[in-house]
């Protein structure tokens, strides 16, 4: 089975389909209860608010920026004009530039996360509090200056697909699932949103960047090539952070093929040396890059039967991740997630999340056989990032609707239709071949059991060079899913993307 859970992953990565780790099923209620809204007949609908813009300032990179903050909706229709649906976006522009300033397209995951976790956590010009070992639900929701936001480098457009967000549809539940809860469609009408933003801001002439998140770098190829090839649209370069681009690499616990515990090695291994106070890096990691794709390999097609492959494989696993040898041995050297999120602080009664290994929180029930708890990380950060989104929205921005915020759409999740037939990494060879002048990066950060970094690094691997060497940059970080919630990961994020854009 796939060990990453549902609610484990709908915020920003993507499990496909797979079984939940926590009993827990309180969200998905909720989530039910959220979307009435959206199940409502188009005419029971309070109109969306105009468009409403505020100046507001923040010190980023060290200096002060003035900017405009807007938030306003845009309509998708059908073949026949009719209007189905409703994207929310918010758009964070300098004034005075125009087009002469390129403008990025930001994309969470899930599917059924919205745009606040780039928004607030990462590249916007304010920031919550979230992310860091210690943080809390019920911390206060107050947005700071983000000193690592981008804004002075590019305009930001952050989207919240149909289901998320305020984003809301107008049809019926076998509508909206064929319209937008299906990877088709949602490229093809989230690509329409970036044209018509562009059309209706007169910023076609700019430079166009994308930037996805998770799942959203899952998009983000896809978005690329669509709007290069159907809508006229060049895209200037784009960012896939923490991305979900190869479904079916990651594969299954009792997988036949190495490929997925070669994917979730190194990671784990990263995770075992941050607490043992070493420093991530390729230094540190260049060892158990290479062991993975040479000894690991060899040792684990060996199989169960060859006694001496496999005690040299179990005792190089448990040193690697730090876990039992004896738990290690047993288990053949093919230690999963849950099991290693699980044991790694068995003696303190502590999980870590899938996320972040080494943001930790509690076990509720240490002595259950089972695994009965949520993800840490995923259940900490619901709350500050909703409180603080909606009061940016409804009470600072002033654009006011009767609705509920979905930063996370258990609901949409379940809806979706999971097909894995597309492979992004495609599209992503194709946009590239189109357009030389392309910038690509690719980010991770070390710890991430979610999207584990490695998975990049083999696609990148296979990729032509296209005639120039490292087209595709691929960047580590301390930290995990979410790795620019540490500052000096998210500061590192910032330079590294600023020479993408040639803003440095």
């Amino acid at each position: 089975m796939r060990i990453i859970s549902l609610a484990s992953c709908v915020s920003l990565l993507v499990a496909l389909g797979a079984p939940a780790l926590a009993a827990d099923k309180a969200p998905k209620a909720d989530a039910k209860e959220a979307s009435k809204d959206a199940a409502k007949p188009d005419s029971d609908l309070t109109p969306f608010p105009a468009a409403k813009s505020i100046k507001q300032s923040a010190v980023i990179g060290g200096k002060r920026l003035d900017y405009t903050a807007t938030v306003g909706s845009i309509p998708v229709k059908d073949e026949k004009g009719k209007t189905i649906g409703e994207v929310v976006y918010t758009a964070y522009t300098v004034p005075g530039r125009g087009a002469s300033r390129p403008v990025t397209f930001a994309f969470n995951g899930g599917p059924g996360a919205a745009s606040v976790y780039l928004n607030l956590g990462a590249i916007g010009p304010k920031r919550v509090q979230f992310g860091a070992q210690g943080d809390a639900p019920s911390d206060p929701a107050i947005l700071r200056d983000n000193p690592a936001s981008w804004l002075d480098f590019t305009d930001l457009v952050f989207i919240d697909p149909i289901g998320t967000g305020f984003s809301r549809t107008r049809v019926d539940d076998e509508q909206t699932k064929k319209a937008f809860y299906n990877a088709e469609a949602d490229i093809h009408y989230l690509s329409r949103v970036v044209y018509d933003w562009l059309l209706t801001n007169d910023r076609m002439t700019s430079r166009k960047y994308l930037v996805g998140e998770s799942y959203g770098g899952y998009r983000v190829p896809r978005l690329a090539y669509y709007l290069q090839t159907q809508l006229g649209v060049g895209i200037s370069g784009m960012t896939m952070v923490s991305p979900y681009l190869d479904p079916p690499a990651i594969g299954e616990d009792d997988a036949l093929s190495p490929l997925p515990w070669m994917i979730n090695l190194p990671a784990m291994a990263a995770g075992n040396f941050e607490r043992q106070g070493k420093p991530l890096n390729d230094e540190t990691m260049g060892p158990v890059e290479l062991y993975d794709r040479t000894q690991f390999v060899q040792d684990f097609l060996a199989g169960p039967e060859d006694k001496a492959a496999t005690d040299r494989l179990s005792a190089k696993v448990a040193e690697l991740t730090g876990l039992d040898p004896t738990l290690v041995r047993r288990m053949n050297g093919r230690v999963d997630i849950a099991t290693y999120l699980r044991e790694i602080r068995r003696g303190e009664g502590k999980i870590g999340s899938v996320y972040d290994s080494n943001f930790t929180a509690y076990d509720p029930f240490p002595a259950s056989a089972d695994a009965k708890y949520s993800d840490p990380l995923l259940t900490t950060l619901i709350a500050p990032t909703t409180s603080a989104m909606v009061d940016f929205v409804t009470n600072q921005v002033g654009w006011k609707v009767d609705a509920r915020y979905n930063a996370l759409s258990f609901d949409v999740n379940n809806k979706w239709d999971r097909d894995n037939s597309d492979n992004p990494v495609t599209d992503l060879r194709k946009a590239i071949a189109i357009d030389p002048k392309m910038a690509v990066t690719i980010v991770h950060g070390w710890d991430d059991l979610s999207c584990p970094y490695y998975g990049s690094r083999l696609i990148v691997a296979q990729m032509p060079t296209y005639g120039v060497p490292n087209r595709v940059k691929l960047h580590m970080y301390p930290g995990g899913h979410m790795f620019y919630a540490r500052p000096d990961s998210g500061a590192a994020l910032r330079h590294d993307i600023m020479a993408a854009y040639g803003a440095l």
